[in-house]
């Protein structure tokens, strides 16, 4: 590339464009024929044109990358951000929600719960930390619990079916199960939520959007011994987050709250 380029020539010819296309590198193709028509490359040094190419393709490759987790993340808010978090009168810890937006706590195999009452923004604040784990690298995933649930009872009845569904969701760097314990659980339930928490405890981070006290937790998973297990795991694990007093959906609006504006 360097004789050619000094020697005034095509940088590029097609049999190379063939096989960066054959390497899945069409961003290299594309920025070298760019450079090739636009004179403004031309007074550039040769390392420092390789270098622009180095980091146009490399951000296009992490951008796509990036757009591919968020993708199969299925967030309910995918253009939820953590820096567009409204904060006034709403009681936030700014300095512990903006240290959750790292992710560290990911590294870390550690839980978060949100609590709050309906229309908090518990949802949107779960799917912002989620979107900044996906720019981070991190596989996500996001369920409503019935969701979940419904998605437990099809494999049930398969051959292998709970087994392979608990394992999916094991290998997840982040699993986000909103409107936790919704509905009581009957002991079938409790006991696949027991092996997804038994599963990736200390494997992996959970974050839970609920309406409920972990005093209230108990109840609604029968009060059983796995009831017990399930509510220890999650309550000695996770740092707890109040999603505020205000009403967000009453404040903004529920299509622009939730859809593009912040929570």
């Amino acid at each position: 590339l360097q004789q050619l380029w000094q020697g005034g020539e095509k940088m590029i010819n097609d049999e190379s464009i063939r096989k960066l296309r054959e390497l899945n590198l069409p961003e290299m193709v594309e920025i070298l024929q760019r450079q090739e028509h636009d004179v403004a490359y031309t007074c550039m040094p040769f390392d420092d044109r390789i270098q622009y190419v180095a980091d146009y393709v490399y951000q296009l490759k992490q951008d796509g990358r990036i757009k591919r987790l968020v993708r199969s993340a299925r967030l309910r808010y995918p253009n939820a951000e953590i820096n567009s978090v409204h904060y006034e009168k709403r009681g936030l810890d700014k300095r512990l929600l903006l240290e959750l937006g790292t992710c560290a706590f990911i590294k870390c195999n550690h839980n978060i719960v949100f609590n709050g009452f309906t229309g908090a923004g518990k949802t949107w604040l779960a799917c912002a930390i989620g979107k900044q784990a996906c720019k981070n690298g991190y596989k996500v995933r996001y369920y409503r619990m019935p969701q979940l649930l419904e998605d437990f009872s099809l494999q049930d009845a398969r051959l292998n079916g709970r087994r392979k569904l608990v394992r999916k969701l094991q290998n997840y760097n982040l699993l986000i199960i909103d409107e936790w314990l919704s509905s009581a659980l009957d002991d079938k339930q409790v006991a696949f939520m027991f092996e997804v928490i038994e599963s990736r405890y200390q494997n992996g981070s959970t974050i839970f959007c609920t309406q409920f006290a972990p005093s209230e937790w108990l109840e609604r998973l029968g009060g059983g011994p796995q009831a017990d297990a399930i509510t220890d795991r999650i309550v000695h694990d996770s740092a707890f987050f109040n999603s505020g007093e205000l009403n967000m959906r009453e404040m903004l609006g529920t299509s622009y709250s939730y859809s593009k504006g912040p929570a």
